[in-house]
């Protein structure tokens, strides 16, 4: 990253009341490209979107606590006057929270959000600046941002780990054939094993051929799991585009 680009993320992301401040690009931006369907499973842009596929969901569960928490607590005690400055914190949490989400997209994703204007209350004082968090737009969206992505992140979660496993699993099996026949008996991996009305039925992948194929499959699976990787994520360049930007 240049020092340049060091300085603007600096700029958008802590400017002025805590928010983004100081010049921004009028609309998101590609960073960097996509690599090529031959070349994507090995490239460091896919690992990235692994990465942060993998690294989202602590984030969001820790996003989604933050708001909820604080959403029930401002509920629960709006008949107080604790209340509104409870729900302004959820606000001010949320952009918090949404400058550190950008700053992923960005170094992650390949994607670079501008981020909403700060915050200027119209009127002075504490309860001035707690109206103005109230009526930020921003803020809410900031807010439903990690409500809403939370269950996506638990489900981008399992559908990368499980594909990226069972492809690369498949792949490398003539790697680690040998294990089965040596350790567990069998003569290759077993894919069913059982009996129905007296029959028994087995399939165990074992011959040259079928252990051939395998791998193959698994090393097609390999680079389709790059673009669903890609598919996946892009639903999180659009939130965060939609819900964290201007």
């Amino acid at each position: 990253m240049s020092s340049s680009h060091v300085t603007q993320d600096a700029e958008w992301d802590f400017g002025g009341y805590g928010d983004d401040a100081g010049p921004r690009p009028a609309r998101a931006r590609r960073t960097e490209e996509p690599p090529p369907f031959w070349r994507a499973p090995f490239s460091a842009h896919y690992f990235r979107e692994v990465g942060y596929a993998l690294t989202g969901l602590p984030v969001a569960i820790v996003g989604f606590a933050v708001s909820i928490t604080l959403f029930c607590l401002g509920l629960g005690t709006a008949v107080t006057c604790l209340g509104l400055p409870v729900l302004a914190s959820l606000t001010v949490a949320a952009r918090g929270l949404g400058r550190m989400e950008r700053a992923r997209v960005r170094s992650m994703l390949g994607v670079d959000v501008p981020g909403p204007a700060p915050v200027r209350p119209t009127r002075p004082g504490f309860w001035g600046s707690v109206t103005a968090r109230l009526a930020d737009a921003a803020g809410w969206k900031a807010v439903l941002h990690q409500v809403v992505m939370f269950p996506w992140a638990i489900f981008r979660f399992v559908i990368t780990v499980v594909f990226l496993l069972l492809g690369w699993a498949m792949t490398l099996y003539p790697v680690y054939h040998w294990v089965f026949p040596t350790y567990v008996d069998w003569p290759g991996y077993r894919v069913y094993d059982f009996t129905v009305d007296g029959g028994h039925y087995e399939y165990y992948v074992q011959s040259p051929a079928q252990i051939a194929a395998v791998s193959v499959l698994g090393l097609l699976l390999v680079f389709l799991t790059a673009q669903l990787v890609r598919g996946l994520t892009n639903v999180d360049r659009a939130a965060a585009e939609g819900l964290l930007g201007r």
